[in-house]
């Protein structure tokens, strides 16, 4: 026997905007697993931008292949229950994740990796934190915060830090980890709204709408004397501003380019390269997956401020599977605060005969 599921799937590149006659739902049939594979009902998948990287004829070099037209879109990570498990390790029940997303249900190969390992079928305790937090705060996007900030950027005493896209689902946590260190923190956002969740909500010592002026003055007014570490999120002016301001021996963590990712044509770089051979900066740009071998420190320790109310966690959430696109779409323009979710509906486990 096998189960019914619905797939969002590309049938077009986006030119500009996504929109949602760029995506099809299908609905297929999933066979039983077999040994090693295990069946697992997803119940909430994930939304990144850089998801906007793939929905191009060809991806950056060296990033995660382009989504192939017409087909599946794996390399989403998505968390569910297993509902049937011929592998070692899981049971039917188990809360687990993997990178089998945008679908109802996904037959996943128990020890083969994805997304550089991060997104391998692994088990979950969702104890302490419900199995969504594991899409946010407890994994990827926390493994970014973390190796970004304290291994990519170098993170020491004293440090001023900038934050770009401080209400987003990496830099709200990079803001708040350089917070909990002991840092002053400024962060910057595209709406009043998000300033205001930065500053009363977040903690951070300092923050701007982007929109409000040129960059370089408003990050003046809050960083007379400059800062030390940069974490970029946009790229493009963003990064300019930041080349400006940063002191002698600054560090820049490119976490991603969000400005760039659904541009038309290449946006110009930043004029004032030189001021990296000036000032001796540091300009390092980083992928999670890279540091997969600190998420277990991370999680142990992400939990614990989760645990002690040290990390406010903050969702956009957006209701049904064929949402997903529409919710990418919004996470671009900037309309989400925290990390973007879709929660796909409790689908009935049905059963048609095979082919």
């Amino acid at each position: 026997m096998a189960t019914t599921s619905r797939e969002v799937r590309p049938i077009s590149y986006p030119r500009g905007e996504i929109r949602a006659s760029d995506f099809r739902v299908v609905e297929v049939e999933v066979r039983p697993p077999r040994p090693g594979e295990v069946l697992v009902r997803n119940t909430w998948t994930s939304v990144d931008a850089a998801l906007r990287l793939r929905l191009r004829e060809q991806a950056p070099p060296g990033y995660f292949p382009a989504f192939p037209l017409g087909e599946p879109m794996d390399g989403i990570m998505t968390v569910g229950e297993v509902v049937e498990s011929h592998a070692d390790g899981f049971a039917p029940g188990d809360s687990v994740w993997h990178a089998g997303g945008w679908r109802d249900y996904a037959l996943v190969e128990a020890k083969t990796p994805a997304l550089g390992g991060i997104g391998t079928l692994t088990k979950l305790d969702v104890r302490d934190a419900p199995p969504q937090a594991h899409l946010g705060p407890l994994g990827a996007n926390g493994l970014a915060a973390y190796a970004g900030l304290l291994h990519v950027a170098g993170l020491a005493e004293k440090d001023v830090v900038w934050v770009s896209a401080a209400a987003g689902a990496v830099g709200s946590l990079v803001a708040q980890l350089a917070k909990i260190r002991g840092h002053r923190v400024i962060g910057s956002a595209g709406s009043d709204d998000k300033v205001r969740h930065l500053v009363t909500d977040l903690g951070v010592d300092a923050a701007f709408n982007y929109r409000d002026g040129p960059l370089p003055d408003l990050l003046r007014e809050v960083a007379p004397d400059g800062i030390d570490v940069y974490f970029d999120n946009v790229g493009g002016d963003h990064l300019e501003a930041a080349l400006g301001a940063l002191r002698k021996g600054g560090r820049v963590a490119i976490c991603g380019m969000i400005s760039e990712y659904g541009a038309q044509a290449p946006p110009p770089g930043p004029g004032n390269l030189m001021l990296a051979v000036t000032k001796g900066l540091t300009i390092r740009g980083f992928r999670a997956s890279d540091h997969a071998h600190l998420l277990p420190e991370m999680r142990q320790r992400m939990g614990s401020w989760l645990r002690e109310g040290r990390v406010n966690h903050r969702e956009t959430i957006v209701d049904g599977l064929a949402q997903a696109p529409s919710a990418l779409a919004a996470l671009l323009r900037g309309d989400n605060t925290g990390k973007t979710l879709v929660r796909i509906e409790d689908v009935p486990h049905r059963e048609s005969v095979g082919h």
